[in-house]
């Protein structure tokens, strides 16, 4: 052991006979991978730091200073003279390990501490250094691509170490003339290092502490940085999974506004299309899947998928439906789950439409010459899809007119309360109530994208904030 170690050692009243603690895994019991989870927070287990030190000691005198840690218990070390022996001390409860970069090879090649060869495959990140992975070195000094390694041996130790015990704390030990393979210890992933001539009980103590600090910051940071990378991700997927209308060709104005009810979620149990097929007819169609988990959005996703597909193939009315059944009665997880559904299909001189309810709140209407607003019959109407077989759909002819604005939406716009927020409000904003919306913003020139805006806004004011239910609304105008 390095002289000035133990010359700290004893003048802290340690020594071979000291009663310094040191704790090692009990004969025949069994150990966790070392990387199976992070080390225990030492003050949040009301227990000691553990230290893990890994040094060859000629004299048989591997001892370290008496210290305490913050809660003023004294730190329990164990001890390890090479990788093999410091892998079966290496359990989850050890915060933090000293490794001496002056350890001497082991016989045998480059093995894991487990006495097997490495891996070949990337080093871990928080062990990449810019040369080769320790890995990578062939017996004749050079990497498996034939470049030279220039990595010094301490290092490739220490690689080993932290390949070992990926997410431990290591303070990397080495003299003090070798600053600069100090930095490249802490560069390759070491959290601080040491200098053998300027080590003491006070200054190893502050160094454990820094470094078990450091080391969870740095997995905290790097958890929250995979979290956002796979936030990001999803969001990528689900907006891509949301409809791009397919209106080209056509003089209908298409206007939609879709919230989800789920926080932080950009998918909804609700869904909605609209798309022109080659005869001029546009489709349009909006539904509801019942709850509004990720569950009921993959689902959403599926029919508006499968309703677009069967829409091109030429299907529509009770066809269309009992085919969506079918999907949804293969793929929903529970017979319990059902979707409500209203289609649309506009003839190609925007005159007069078809109209098929399946357990979904009929469309409000308005034509032309500041008619009021007013919602479309729903006496024909058949149940919500998936809960009856084998049942039909009956189609309402609607005539249109020249000019005239058709709203589709789901029952989360009209089921928000009408207290401005009181919690205690049992009264429901309803159908009769979004009616009144629309006809005053209408009355005062409000159309399209304006007029949606403004009528979601009020939803939400008499609501006292936003909707909790996944709420989609489709507008499609005609003028002339």
């Amino acid at each position: 052991m390095v002289a000035a170690v133990r010359r700290a050692h004893h003048a802290l009243g340690g020594g071979r006979g000291s009663s310094m603690p040191v704790s090692a895994p009990a004969a025949g019991a069994a150990t966790r991978p070392a990387d199976a989870q992070a080390p225990q927070s030492a003050q949040s287990a009301g227990t000691a730091l553990n230290l893990l030190v890994i040094e060859d000691d000629p004299a048989g005198d591997l001892s370290v200073p008496r210290m305490l840690d913050a809660c003023g218990k004294p730190v329990r070390v164990r001890t390890a003279r090479n990788l093999t022996e410091a892998a079966r001390l290496l359990t989850d409860d050890v915060h933090c390990i000293l490794l001496d970069l002056a350890l001497p090879h082991e016989e045998g090649g480059d093995h894991h501490g487990d006495g097997a060869p490495a891996a070949a495959g990337p080093c871990p990140a928080e062990a990449a250094p810019t040369g080769a992975c320790a890995g990578d070195v062939e017996a004749d000094g050079t990497s498996a691509s034939g470049s030279p390694v220039t990595e010094p041996d301490e290092l490739h130790i220490l690689r080993r170490v932290l390949r070992m015990a990926p997410r431990h704390a290591v303070l990397a030990l080495t003299d003090g003339t070798d600053a600069e393979r100090a930095a490249d210890a802490v560069r390759v992933g070491a959290q601080d290092y040491l200098f053998r001539d300027e080590l003491d009980g006070r200054l190893l103590n502050r160094a454990i502490r820094y470094a078990v600090a450091r080391k969870r910051a740095d997995l905290a940071q790097r958890q929250l940085t995979e979290s956002r990378l796979r936030a990001q991700e999803n969001a990528r997927l689900e907006r891509g999974l949301l409809p791009r209308p397919l209106l080209e060709g056509s003089e209908l104005r298409f206007a939609a506004r879709y919230r989800p009810g789920r926080s932080r979620a950009l998918l909804g149990g609700d869904f909605y299309d609209t798309v022109r097929t080659p005869d001029g007819t546009v489709h349009a169609m909006i539904g509801d899947v019942c709850g509004h988990g990720p569950d009921e959005a993959a689902l959403g996703v599926e029919l508006r998928i499968a309703w677009r597909a069967l829409t091109f193939a030429g299907l529509s009315g009770d066809a269309l439906l009992a085919t969506l059944q079918k999907v949804l009665e293969n793929e929903r997880d529970s017979e319990e789950i059902f979707a409500t559904l209203c289609t649309v299909d506009i003839a190609p001189d925007g005159r007069s439409a078809d109209v098929h309810l399946a357990g979904h709140p009929s469309p409000l209407f308005a034509g032309s010459g500041g008619a009021t607003p007013r919602l479309l019959p729903e006496d024909v109407s058949g149940p919500a899809l998936g809960l009856l077989p084998q049942i039909g759909w009956p189609r309402r002819r609607v005539t249109l007119g020249r000019s005239w604005s058709l709203m589709m939406y789901t029952d989360g716009l009209i089921e928000g309360r009408v207290d401005e927020g009181r919690t205690d409000s049992t009264q429901r904003l309803g159908q009769q109530g979004m009616l009144d919306i629309v006809a005053r913003r209408m009355a005062e020139g409000a159309r399209g994208e304006r007029l949606l805006e403004e009528t979601m806004t009020e939803v939400r004011r008499l609501n006292g904030g936003e909707l909790t239910d996944d709420v989609a609304v489709v507008l499609l105008d005609r003028e002339r």
